[in-house]
């Protein structure tokens, strides 16, 4: 049988029925998700924001090796801003590094949440009501918007996540605010959720939890330390109450195809498994796959 002259339905049943044994696999399903940013400086320093998330089906060229990059979480800071992550990347396809989350009680540019797959939460500070950064049409969210009174609080806001915005702390200085939840994928063969923001910090009352999908706390000036970004969901650092704003996650690159189809003929350093009638090859780190 001449493969061209059936459509993709067709193929995959002969292939299924034994009637193109190792048949290459015309395309695949992807998740790439960048590294996550870093939480800003203390004293209710910005969560992160997340990684940029990206899903789609893409076609794979035959015998063609597609370089695959997973981006590294950006650093927090007790001086400044946190440090946006770094993209990750599959073949043509990218996404962006999640942005730093403001410091507190720096100068206005300094307190802005950094631009990024999904924005980072901007600081607490007398300037008032400074921005978020912004996030990546479809890839993220933007960040929430840090808040003090210059005397009894000061909170920075949650780092945006893939599926929400982060959000802003509580007007009567409560709480900081929140991370952006990420989004829920089952490509791996189960429901997982990535690319959550990290949590505002607050120098008192109570800092905040990270968004679902790996999102870091923020921290407390009386109490916990910022957390990072959880490795491997490109979740966003958490901002800093009176310590250093913690490192945002590493990103993940994760590519399957039906199990009827052969596999890939190289996959370095990806880990190979099968559920639910898929090959699936995950990637921890940077490397490269050849179908």
């Amino acid at each position: 049988m001449a493969n061209g002259l059936f459509n993709l339905k067709q193929v995959i049943q002969a292939v299924q029925q034994g009637g193109w044994p190792n048949q290459r696999t015309p395309s695949v399903e992807y998740l790439v998700v960048a590294g996550g940013g870093g939480g800003g400086r203390f004293n209710g320093g910005g969560g992160g924001g997340a990684g940029g998330l990206l899903t789609g089906i893409d076609p794979v060229p035959n015998g063609q090796t597609l370089l695959v990059t997973v981006g590294g979480g950006g650093a927090g800071s007790n001086t400044t801003f946190g440090a946006n992550g770094t993209s990750s990347v599959f073949g043509a396809i990218s996404s962006v590094g999640g942005g730093g989350g403001g410091g507190s009680d720096v100068t206005a540019v300094d307190t802005l949440g950094r631009s990024g797959g999904s924005g980072g939460g901007s600081g607490s500070t007398g300037y008032g009501g400074l921005a978020g950064g912004a996030g990546t049409s479809g890839q993220g969210n933007s960040g929430g918007i840090g808040i003090s009174d210059s005397t009894t609080y000061r909170h920075g806001g949650g780092g945006g996540g893939a599926g929400t915005v982060g959000q802003n702390p509580a007007t009567n200085g409560a709480t900081a605010g929140y991370g952006g939840a990420g989004v829920a994928s089952v490509i791996n063969g189960t429901v997982t959720t990535y690319a959550g923001g990290g949590g505002g910090g607050a120098y008192t009352g109570v800092s905040s939890v990270g968004g679902v999908g790996g999102g870091g706390a923020g921290g407390n000036s009386s109490g916990p330390a910022a957390t990072a970004g959880t490795t491997n969901t490109g979740g966003g650092g958490g901002g800093g109450g009176i310590a250093t704003g913690a490192t945002g996650g590493s990103g993940i690159v994760i590519i399957r195809h039906p199990v009827a189809y052969a596999d890939a003929t190289s996959y370095s350093p990806a880990t190979k498994t099968t559920s639910n009638g898929y090959t699936i090859y995950t990637f921890l780190s940077s490397g490269s796959i050849t179908f």
